[in-house]
């Protein structure tokens, strides 16, 4: 990066990803508290060398570019720093800190990544109840407990759903609503042994009872009481997560939604009954093209089956210690599905796929086993392909941080036309070389995985698409051309960023 790529990334103005510090002679205090917002929240920049005037308005003019002193004192501080434990982790290489200068002027430049759930969260001193931060378009803030225990619950690569419910037995179970799974998981499973058990042991064997030998207790897991709990059960222990259906495709000034499933009590307010009652209501007006499959219809389309993933979705990524909403929403360009806990996973590896993190992992298998969800890791790239071979707008990806959910819009929408000079190209006429399908669906991913505002190079997209940096430069050309992507720099420092 050098400077004049660094300036456009600083008159962008301070951001949820940008954050500028004056530090003349030494390195603030509160580099480290950005290091650990940027680290817990969506990663971002840091930039050392910059004052910040806030009587102005213009960036040019707000944003003082006055350079340090010492920069390779200051450098020798910050990785002392942030090596020693003054920082529980230090999750940076080397060369995502770096210095740019030009007619002697020095900043320094500190690139932190977001860390793995792995590691969150990310803190300064010896607590993380006092020490962790996150990032939003103010500036950096104390995270909550229940952000922080949030962040601890996800360290979990087994999920967390297997813990055990203390007091609550099978006299917690709705009878017809585990009735009803199991007759489906029958007629999905004729043969398997598990139809033999009685109820108690069909619910271990799934994982949604389960016996903690360590603390001597044993009850309905979270999954078990969850997926199968009678609506008083799941109301009692899970106050702080709500269900709601609502369909907006028609409202008026007047009626603000025209269908709703809420808690009303007339069912059992289960996440599967959820399920059951909300699936057909989104899927009903699907296209349905005549198909037989032998000599029956298939009614069961990839655009049926990427709906129904995208409520699994909901499902096994929802953070149920969290306060918030399981919501699924009907309008009238598509649907609109939120569930409470941020992403576990960068957006480009779940766009990728082949990499699946439930946070509910046996929730996610109780629904697989009577078919619902495809193979772990296939589930978004189900969603894409289908809407793709509509040529519906591309599913958008909503992660917001500062309410901990997370939105999956999806807009029964076509896309643009095509046009020339500028717009997207879908086949080329005279002879020109065609667009691959193959193309356009890894200039797709590339698309998924940029963050509006944020510059790229090639590299950053290596693990995105599985092909050489050389034919990345390529598609990024072609994006460029088609006015998706914004330029800047050199060939050999060329970056991108989203129009």
């Amino acid at each position: 990066m050098d400077m004049q790529e660094l300036k456009q990334l600083i008159y962008k103005g301070e951001k949820v990803d940008v954050e500028c510090k004056k530090a003349e002679s030494n390195v603030p205090k509160s580099v480290y508290e950005s290091f650990s917002a940027f680290a817990n929240t969506k990663g971002g920049y840091i930039i050392l060398g910059v004052d910040e005037n806030k009587k102005k308005t213009k960036p040019e003019e707000r944003y003082i570019i006055q350079g340090i002193e010492n920069s390779f004192k200051q450098l020798e501080d910050f990785w002392n720093t942030i090596n020693s434990d003054k920082v529980n982790i230090n999750i940076l290489k080397d060369e995502d800190v770096f210095q740019v200068s030009e007619n002697e002027i020095t900043l320094i430049v500190i690139h932190v990544p977001r860390a793995n759930f792995q590691v969150r969260p990310v803190y300064i001193g010896m607590n993380p109840f006092t020490g962790t931060f996150k990032r939003n378009h103010e500036g950096d803030y104390h995270c909550t407990n229940a952000e922080i225990r949030a962040m601890f619950r996800d360290q979990n690569a087994e999920g967390a759903d297997d813990i055990v419910m203390e007091h609550y037995s099978m006299d917690d179970v709705d009878v017809n609503t585990l009735r009803a799974y199991r007759m489906r998981f029958q007629n999905e499973n004729g043969e398997h042994i598990w139809n033999t058990y009685d109820d108690k042991h069909f619910l271990e064997m799934l994982g949604g009872y389960k016996q903690d030998r360590d603390k001597g207790i044993e009850g309905l897991t979270l999954a078990g009481l969850m997926m199968f709990g009678n609506g008083l059960a799941v109301r009692d222990v899970f106050d702080n997560i709500f269900m709601d259906y609502r369909d907006e495709s028609h409202k008026t000034d007047d009626i603000r939604w025209n269908d709703r499933i809420t808690y009303d009590g007339t069912w059992e307010n289960n996440v599967f009954n959820f399920l059951g009652k909300v699936l057909p209501k989104l899927t009903a007006e699907l296209p349905r093209p005549f198909k037989l499959k032998g000599y029956v219809r298939e009614d069961d389309t990839p655009l049926h089956k990427a709906v129904r993933e995208s409520c699994v979705n909901m499902i096994i990524h929802a953070d149920y210690m969290l306060e918030g909403t399981l919501k699924v929403i009907k309008t009238e360009e598509g649907f609109e599905i939120t569930n409470p806990g941020v992403l576990k996973i960068p957006k480009e590896q779940i766009f990728r796929g082949g990499n699946s993190k439930a946070r509910n992992p046996r929730m996610q298998s109780m629904l697989r086993m009577v078919g619902y969800g495809d193979n772990v890791g296939s589930g978004f790239p189900t969603i894409l392909n289908a809407w793709e071979e509509q040529g519906w707008e591309t599913p958008e990806l909503i992660e917001d941080t500062i309410l901990n959910q997370v939105t999956l819009i999806l807009k029964m929408k076509q896309k643009k036309a095509a046009k020339k000079n500028g717009e997207k190209k879908v086949a080329k006429k005279n002879g020109e070389k065609k667009i691959t399908k193959k193309t356009l669906e890894n200039q797709m991913l590339i698309l998924n995985s940029m963050q509006h505002g944020v510059w790229y190079k090639a590299s950053d997209f290596e693990k995105v698409v599985s092909v050489k940096e050389s034919r990345i430069k390529e598609l990024l050309k072609d994006l460029t051309e088609q006015g998706k992507l914004e330029p800047t720099g050199s060939t050999k420092g060329k970056m991108y960023r989203k129009h």
